[in-house]
C-alpha cells in the first residue's frame, strides 16, 4: 500500500469518525442551544385547562423535521414531538420544511448564496444527494415524516386532502390521542428554479409553500432579502400553479411588495404561517395593519408566533396581546397560531404549554367561541377551503435511509460496526506503516508473510464492509 493510499485511508476513517460524533453529540448540543425553552412548565387555571381540552388546536408552523429526532419519541430537547403534541392537545401540526438558511441570518438583509443546511445535512448523516440538492432535502424530510406515520400505529395521521382532514377530525372526536400533520415548505428554494418540481413536491405530500424565506428567490422578494422586490414572472406562475394544485400560499417572510403582488392575484385564501404584528412589536419581520387587512381580503389567516421578535415579549400574555391587535384590525375569523417551534428560536414554552395561550386569551376577554376560532377553527376553515377534495394519499417512496439509519439496525449495532471498522482499518495502517519489517503479525499468527498479507487484506475488506453497513443509503 502506497503512502498516499495510507493517508487517504486514515483521512477517510477520521472523516467518518467526525461524522459519527457530529451526528450523535454535536447536533443535539446545537439544537439544545438554538431551540431553547425560556421558562419551566407551569399549570394554568382549572377554567383555562377545561376549555383547552375541548379545543381543536392547530399550529401552522414548526421546523421539527430539521433536527433528526424521532418525533414518535418524547425528547428532552426542542419544542415538538408527537407525545408532547398529544400532551398539549394540539390536534393538527404543520411540519414545515427548511432547505436553505443563511450563515448569518438577519432581519434586515441576507445573501441568497449563503447556506448552512448543507452542513447540517452532513452532520445529521442525511443521504448524500441532500448535500447539494435543495429538492432532495425537502423530499428526504417528507419521507421521514411518512415513515414516522407508518410506525405510529395509527396515532399520527398525515393530511393531504379535505377527505383526510374531515376523516381525521371525525376520528379525533372519539380519540383525543390522535395527532394530524401536514407538510409545508418554508421558502421555494427547494424548487431549484423549476416549476415542474412543484408536482414532485405535491406528490411527496406538500400542501403549503412560501415563495421566500430569509433571502430572495427566483420567485419573489423576502422581507429580509437583498432586494426586497415583489413577485417575478416565474413567481406569478408559481402562485397560479400552486393554487391550481390546491397548495396554500404562505406569505411568511415575504416582502411588502411580494405580499401586495400575491394578494392581487390570489383566488384562494392565503396564510402567513408564523409572524408578529407591528402594532405590538415593530420590526421588519412583522406585518403592518394594512397588510393584515389585505390578507383578510383573501379570506386567509395570520398565524401569530410566540418568540420574542414576533411579540416583543417572552410569555403567553405577549402572544395574546398580538392576537388581540390582529383580531381588532382584520377580524376574529382571520387569526390563527404559528409557533415557529424548533425554528432555531427561544420560546416561552414548548408545545405542552400552549394551554397558556388559552389562559391568556381568557384574560384578554375573548369568549370561548372566539378562542376556539383563534386556537384552530380559523385554520381548519382555510385548510378545508384550500386542500384538494380527495387524493391525499402520498406517493410511496423508498425508505429515508441515512448514514446512521440503516433500516432495521439498532443504534448500538450501528455504533459497534462503525467503531469495529475504524479499528480494523487503523490496525491495517499501523501494520503497514510501522511493522511491515518486524513481522509482528507473522509471529502473532504463526504464519508466513503470505498468510499475513492475506490476513491484512481480509481485515481491510472486513473493515470497509463494517463501515459500509451502517452508512449505506
Amino acid at each position: 500500500m502506497s503512502r498516499t493510499a495510507k493517508w487517504l485511508l486514515v483521512t477517510a476513517a477520521l472523516l467518518i469518525g467526525v461524522l459519527f460524533v457530529s451526528g450523535t453529540v454535536a447536533t443535539p448540543l446545537i439544537e439544545s442551544r438554538l431551540n431553547r425553552v425560556l421558562s419551566p412548565p407551569r399549570k394554568v387555571s382549572a377554567t383555562a385547562q377545561q376549555l383547552h381540552e375541548r379545543l381543536t388546536v392547530v399550529d401552522l408552523h414548526a421546523d421539527s423535521l430539521l433536527w433528526g429526532r424521532d418525533l414518535l419519541e418524547k425528547s428532552s430537547r426542542g419544542h415538538v414531538d408527537i407525545p408532547r403534541l398529544r400532551e398539549g392537545n394540539v390536534a393538527v401540526q404543520a411540519f414545515t420544511v427548511v432547505t436553505k438558511f443563511p450563515r448569518k441570518a438577519s432581519l434586515q438583509s441576507n445573501d441568497a448564496g449563503s447556506d448552512v443546511i448543507g452542513m447540517l445535512a452532513m452532520a445529521e448523516h442525511w443521504p448524500s444527494k441532500t448535500y447539494t440538492s435543495l429538492l432532495e432535502r425537502a423530499l428526504y424530510q417528507a419521507r421521514r415524516l411518512r415513515e414516522m406515520q407508518a410506525r405510529s400505529r395509527g396515532k399520527l395521521i398525515l393530511i393531504g386532502s379535505r377527505q383526510d382532514l374531515d376523516g381525521f377530525l371525525e376520528l379525533r372526536r372519539s380519540d383525543r390521542s390522535l395527532v394530524g400533520g401536514f407538510l409545508g415548505l418554508e421558502g421555494a428554494q427547494s424548487l431549484e428554479g423549476k416549476l415542474e418540481n412543484l408536482g414532485t413536491l405535491y406528490d411527496a405530500g406538500f400542501r403549503m409553500i412560501a415563495p421566500t424565506h430569509f433571502s430572495d428567490t427566483e420567485f419573489a422578494g423576502s422581507a429580509s432579502g437583498g432586494n426586497k422586490g415583489g413577485l417575478t414572472e416565474l413567481g406569478r406562475k408559481l402562485v397560479r400553479e400552486a393554487e391550481a394544485r390546491h397548495i396554500t400560499i404562505d406569505l411568511a417572510h415575504a416582502s411588502s411588495k411580494t405580499i401586495d403582488d400575491v394578494v392581487a392575484i390570489a383566488r384562494h385564501p392565503v396564510v402567513v404561517s408564523h409572524t408578529g404584528v407591528r402594532g405590538t412589536c415593530d420590526n421588519n419581520r412583522n406585518l403592518t395593519d394594512a397588510q393584515l387587512r389585505r390578507i383578510a381580503g383573501t379570506g386567509g389567516v395570520v398565524g401569530i408566533g410566540y418568540w420574542r421578535a414576533a411579540t416583543c415579549g417572552t410569555d403567553a400574555r405577549a402572544v395574546a396581546r398580538a392576537i388581540r391587535h390582529t383580531a381588532t384590525v382584520m377580524g376574529i375569523e382571520h387569526v390563527a397560531l404559528g409557533s415557529d417551534f424548533d425554528g432555531a428560536t427561544a420560546q416561552p414554552f414548548e408545545t405542552t404549554g400552549v394551554n397558556q395561550i388559552t389562559e391568556a386569551l381568557i384574560e384578554q376577554g375573548f369568549s370561548n367561541d372566539q378562542i376556539a376560532l383563534i386556537m384552530g377553527g380559523n385554520a381548519i376553515r382555510v385548510l378545508r377551503a384550500n386542500l384538494p377534495s380527495e387524493g391525499g394519499a402520498y406517493v410511496p417512496a423508498r425508505p429515508a435511509t441515512s448514514l446512521l439509519r440503516a433500516s432495521g439496525m439498532p443504534f448500538v449495532a450501528r455504533a459497534f460496526l462503525l467503531l469495529f471498522g475504524l479499528a480494523a482499518l487503523t490496525i491495517c495502517w499501523i501494520y503497514t506503516e510501522h511493522y511491515s519489517d518486524e513481522g509482528w503479525l507473522n509471529a502473532l499468527l504463526f504464519a508466513g508473510e503470505y498468510y499475513a498479507r492475506n490476513f491484512r487484506i481480509a481485515l481491510f475488506v472486513i473493515g470497509l464492509f463494517a463501515l459500509f453497513l451502517p452508512i449505506r443509503g
